[in-house]
């Protein structure tokens, strides 16, 4: 299996305009968290990340919308361990080449009941297609195209890993969180970690694409779980956001380190809004003209 391409060639090639950003981070320094009674301004590296590609039905307001295929809250239902991640078994044929996708076999306790071949499961936040089940293991493997290793953080994933995991809704479900396609925006990188009582203050370095769709208060999906955004400095290029004892003892983040990558999804409603605005303004520069 080739080794996973570097985060600056993964960026260059998910979105050509990291190229005119700087991607090597200069020395570290201290991080004064974003709160309240902060007094001096923050300073965080430059960012290593990488972008997903943007359709042209999201940059184009004539074009027709993206249909959502599949729909998750971003409430974690399980973490599960990665059993495998490799080269698939039976190679598809005419595929491959370089740059082949990967099996990715996940042990899961809960999920197998009522899982289905073909059913969608967010896997740290990416929404994979269940390719098979194998109920005595009690694994789901699921197959991972190379884009989806270019522009996400499960390329880095190894045998042993904690990954978040959620089915898509169905007609029943509770709505506990917000809308999360499963479409991974891009990846950010965990700039530190501060507790405050039983909590903890999380800041995630990220580009500006991804946050300029974020608001105060706002929704952003972190590795498959919504959380609620708190301070935003788009200027200094970082988001932060608290996690509960409860959110720490169910979902994988709180056992990352500082400088490891997690896949970022912003809120739909954000994109549709800058899409609107977009063609609007485009309208309006052309009456003008």
């Amino acid at each position: 299996m080739a080794p996973p391409p570097t985060a600056a060639a993964a960026a260059a090639r998910c979105y050509p305009q990291v190229l005119r950003m700087g991607l090597r981070p200069a020395p570290w320094s201290p991080l004064p968290f974003a709160s309240r009674v902060a007094t001096t301004p923050l300073r965080v590296p430059p960012l290593r990340f990488s972008l997903s590609p943007v359709p042209k039905s999201i940059t184009s307001p004539s074009s027709s919308h993206i249909p959502v295929r599949s729909l998750f809250t971003g409430i974690v239902e399980e973490v599960g361990r990665v059993r495998r991640i490799g080269p698939p078994s039976t190679p598809p044929g005419g595929g491959g080449g370089d740059a082949p996708g990967v099996d990715l076999e996940v042990e899961t306790k809960n999920l197998l009941a009522g899982t289905q071949l073909g059913d969608s499961v967010a896997v740290d936040g990416t929404c994979l297609t269940v390719a098979a089940i194998d109920a005595a293991a009690s694994t789901l493997t699921f197959g991972v195209a190379p884009e989806t290793l270019r522009c996400t953080s499960l390329g880095e994933r190894v045998t042993g890993d904690d990954v978040n995991l959620e089915r898509a809704l169905t007609p029943a479900s509770r709505m506990g969180g917000h809308f999360v396609q499963g479409h991974v925006d891009g990846t950010g990188e965990i700039a530190a970690f501060r507790p405050e009582g039983d909590s903890i203050w999380v800041t995630v370095r990220a580009p500006p694409e991804i946050l300029r769709l974020l608001v105060p208060k706002g929704f952003v999906s972190v590795d498959g779980t919504s959380l609620t955004v708190v301070n935003v400095n788009e200027e200094e290029g970082w988001f932060d956001f608290m996690l509960v004892r409860y959110t720490q003892d169910n979902v994988v983040l709180p056992k990352k380190k500082v400088g490891d990558k997690v896949n970022l999804e912003a809120d739909i409603l954000g994109k549709y809004v800058v899409k609107l605005l977009a063609g609007r303004m485009e309208a309006t520069s052309k009456a003008e003209s």
